[in-house]
C-alpha cells in the first residue's frame, strides 16, 4: 500500500480546499479545475453525442479491434448534483474504457439549483430508455457513476424497475452519495479525515438539489429507504476517509438483505472518488482494475 502517495495526496487536497464560502460559480469553476488535473489514458477517443435529449460524450478505444467487448457503460458524473460534466469525469470513464475495451457514454444531465430533484434522474432514465429503444440489450448495459453520479446509477435502476423496463446487467459506483439524510455514523466519525466534505457543505448543496423536497425519499436516500429486490449485481467502491463511507456500507447491507449480489470494496486511508487519481495513486489504478473486471464479468 502506497502510504507516502496517500499522504501526499491528502496534503495536496487540503491545500487546494477553500476555507471560505464560495458562490455556485466559484464551486463549479474550482471543481472543473481540480478534475482537469487528472490523468486521462491516451488509448481512448471522445465524440460529443446526445442521449435522451441531453448532451453526452461517447468514449471509445482509439483503435477498435475485432475482439473488443460489446456493450455500453452508461456513466453519470459526480459533483454533488450541482457541478461537473462528462469532461470532469473523463479520467474515470476513460480509465474504464481503456481497461475493458467497452464503450462508455457519459451523460450531461441537468444540474441543480437550476434543475433540482428529480431532473437529473429523469434525464438518466430517458438516456437508458433511448439505449433500449435503439436496440441495445439491457444485458449489455451497465450503469456506473461517481459520487452524486453513483447515486444516480442506483436510483435510475430503481426508476427503471418501477417503469417496468428490463434492468441493466450491473451497477457500479465510486464513492456514491446515497443518503441525503446523512444519518450514517461516518458523517461524524470521519470528520476532519475527509479533505473534501463537511456536514455544513452537504447542507448547502443538498438545499440546491432538493429545493425543499423530502430527503426521506428512496430516490435521494436509497441507502436508507430503497427496496433493492431484483437488483442486478452491484459493486460499491469507497475509501475509509470519507464522510460518505456509510452510504455504501448501508446500501450493501440492504442489497444483501434483498438477496442481491453485492461487492463492498473498501480501500484504507483514501479520499472521496480516489479512483480519479489513477496514475498518481497506486490504489486508484488497482481499484479501476477491479471495477473493470466486475464490468467485463457481467456485460454480455
Amino acid at each position: 500500500m502506497s502510504r507516502e502517495q496517500r499522504r501526499k495526496l491528502d496534503d495536496r487536497l487540503r491545500l487546494q480546499g477553500s476555507a471560505k464560502p464560495q458562490s455556485l460559480e466559484e464551486m463549479r469553476a474550482g471543481f472543473a479545475a481540480l478534475m482537469a488535473t487528472m490523468k486521462v489514458p491516451a488509448g481512448v477517443q471522445t465524440v460529443p453525442t446526445t442521449l435522451g435529449n441531453r448532451p453526452a460524450v461517447a468514449v471509445d478505444p482509439v483503435d477498435p479491434a475485432p475482439n473488443d467487448r460489446p456493450g455500453v457503460i452508461l456513466y453519470f458524473h459526480g459533483g454533488s448534483f450541482v457541478m461537473g460534466s462528462p469532461y470532469t469525469a473523463m479520467s474515470l470513464t476513460a480509465g474504464l474504457v481503456d481497461r475493458t475495451r467497452i464503450r462508455s457514454v457519459s451523460l450531461d444531465y441537468r444540474l441543480a439549483p437550476e434543475h433540482p430533484f428529480p431532473a437529473a434522474l429523469d434525464d438518466a432514465l430517458a438516456a437508458y430508455r433511448e439505449l433500449l429503444d435503439r436496440g441495445v440489450e439491457a444485458a449489455s448495459i451497465a450503469f456506473a457513476g461517481d459520487s452524486a453520479g453513483g447515486g444516480i446509477a442506483v436510483s435510475t435502476c430503481l426508476m427503471a424497475r418501477e417503469a417496468g423496463l428490463p434492468l441493466p446487467a450491473a451497477v457500479m459506483a465510486f464513492s456514491p452519495g446515497l443518503d441525503k439524510t446523512h444519518s450514517g455514523a461516518s458523517v461524524a466519525s470521519k470528520r476532519g479525515l475527509d479533505p473534501f466534505f463537511t456536514r455544513e457543505g452537504f447542507a448547502v448543496t443538498d438545499a440546491m438539489y432538493l429545493a425543499g423536497q423530502d430527503p426521506h425519499h428512496e430516490l435521494v436516500s436509497p441507502a436508507r429507504f430503497a427496496d433493492l429486490a431484483g437488483f442486478p449485481p452491484l459493486l460499491l467502491q469507497v475509501g475509509t476517509n470519507e464522510l460518505l463511507l456509510d452510504d455504501s456500507t448501508q446500501l450493501a447491507d440492504r442489497a444483501r438483505a434483498a438477496g442481491v449480489d453485492v461487492i463492498l470494496d473498501v480501500t484504507a486511508d483514501v479520499p472521496h472518488v480516489f479512483q480519479a487519481f489513477a496514475g498518481t495513486l497506486d490504489e486508484a489504478d488497482q481499484a479501476l482494475d477491479r471495477a473493470a473486471l466486475f464490468l467485463t464479468q457481467h456485460l454480455r
